[in-house]
């Protein structure tokens, strides 16, 4: 079965195509600028085939966007497919299911529907997923489409996790409480963890670490979310690269008085202009941030600290709240990649039995970085979401 996940943002459109007998990916890519002056990237990865990396192709819509994909994939070529009657399924990721998708769904009417009403709590990404799930359509009508929720992963958690101490009715007016996000990325690694643990998830309890530009942990208890750091919105939580992470919420008032800007220019500013960015003034890239440390730049060095802190307080808050655990998850780009990160994160939580092994840690993919007097196991796992929403597609799709 030929699964192709889609992931469309507003102006983008990023692709890969799954051969899931073997779960290897057979073609991947991105289409950038959609409504703009357009750029397509290709990269077939089966041998002999050529990547295509071309600016200025007209794609004034997803429409145009689609069909340039599957012209790709069925190129004389360098396609990789015969036909497009050989793309079984299209695996669709929805950042925003809201209290109503709890799973991966078959898309029909009334999941369209139902993504149009989360609109609200997902404004900048729900209308670009259904851009995707409408184009696909269009091209494809007879093609089965699933999506796939950002949030699916966190609806196990309990009311005292989710619900905010505001009046109890804007939860029930508007659906105001936790949500998180990253569900995908902290479903796989969790289940990884399990594995590596024995396999049996009732009685675990897993911290997983999604660490990078957008960072988020979940508290995994029994294989089940238990709590997660973002909420309603991807705003809150630990900093991370242009977003502020959480802080006093009167803030937001004090700032929008004093620059005279809106709530919504202010949300703006600790959306795309905060976090470590907006710390150091030097950049939302951790690695530019640790090159700027290096050469003695101290507010590059206080965004990594201030970032390094406030993962380890989460870390420990949720160690209490569900009474110890049994593995520290790190993953996503800076967590599977930067070996200091995860020892500055790690240092100093030698009282609750975390240790990890310094020549270990330096090492790349799935790892087992425990030190040697830990009581609690510490992992890298790379993280796979695009497998995840072909898995789930694969699985819904077979039924049918």
């Amino acid at each position: 079965m030929n699964i192709l996940v889609i992931n469309a943002g507003s102006s983008s459109l990023k692709y890969q195509l799954f051969d899931m007998e073997t779960q290897e990916i057979r073609a991947k890519g991105l289409c950038e600028r959609i409504g703009i002056d357009g750029k397509f990237t290709y990269k077939p990865q089966v041998e002999g085939k050529q990547t295509i990396d071309a600016a200025d192709v007209p794609m004034p819509t997803h429409n145009e966007a689609i069909q340039a994909v599957l012209k790709a994939l069925v190129d004389e070529n360098n396609g990789v497919l015969k036909s497009m009657d050989e793309i079984d399924a299209v695996g669709h990721r929805v950042l925003h299911g809201g209290q109503k998708f709890s799973e991966s769904v078959l898309i029909d009417e009334k999941v369209i529907a139902a993504i149009e009403e989360c609109i609200p709590l997902g404004p900048l990404h729900n209308p670009a997923n259904l851009m995707g799930i409408h184009a696909c359509a269009e091209v494809m009508p007879k093609v089965p489409q699933v999506a796939v929720f950002d949030t699916a992963f966190h609806q196990t958690m309990p009311k005292s996790s989710y619900v905010y101490a505001i009046p109890y009715e804007f939860y029930e007016k508007y659906g105001v409480r936790r949500y998180g996000f990253h569900g995908t990325s902290h479903r796989y690694v969790s289940a990884k963890a399990i594995e590596l643990l024995g396999g049996k998830a009732e009685g675990t309890k897993v911290i997983t670490c999604h660490l990078g530009n957008g960072s988020s942990l979940a508290a995994v208890k029994d294989g089940k979310c238990f709590d997660t750091s973002m909420g309603l919105t991807p705003l809150e939580g630990v900093p991370m690269g242009t977003r502020s992470g959480s802080m006093d919420p009167a803030i937001v008032e004090f700032i929008a008085n004093n620059e005279k800007l809106t709530a919504s220019e202010t949300l703006t500013m600790l959306n795309k202009k905060s976090g470590v960015l907006g710390i150091s003034g030097v950049s939302s890239d951790f690695r530019d941030l640790d090159d700027a440390a290096a050469k003695g730049n101290e507010r590059a060095q206080l965004a990594l600290d201030i970032f390094s802190y406030s993962v380890k307080k989460y870390i420990g808050s949720y160690v209490a709240a569900m009474g110890g655990v049994d593995a520290i998850v790190f993953t996503a780009g800076l967590g599977e990649n930067s070996a200091e990160m995860r020892a500055s994160i790690s240092s100093g939580l030698e009282y609750l039995g975390i240790e990890i092994d310094a020549e270990k840690n330096s090492k790349r993919g799935t790892v087992d970085i425990t030190g040697k007097n830990s009581k609690v196991k510490v992992f890298v796992i790379p993280t796979n979401e695009e497998l995840v929403i072909a898995m789930d597609t694969q699985a819904i799709v077979s039924k049918l």
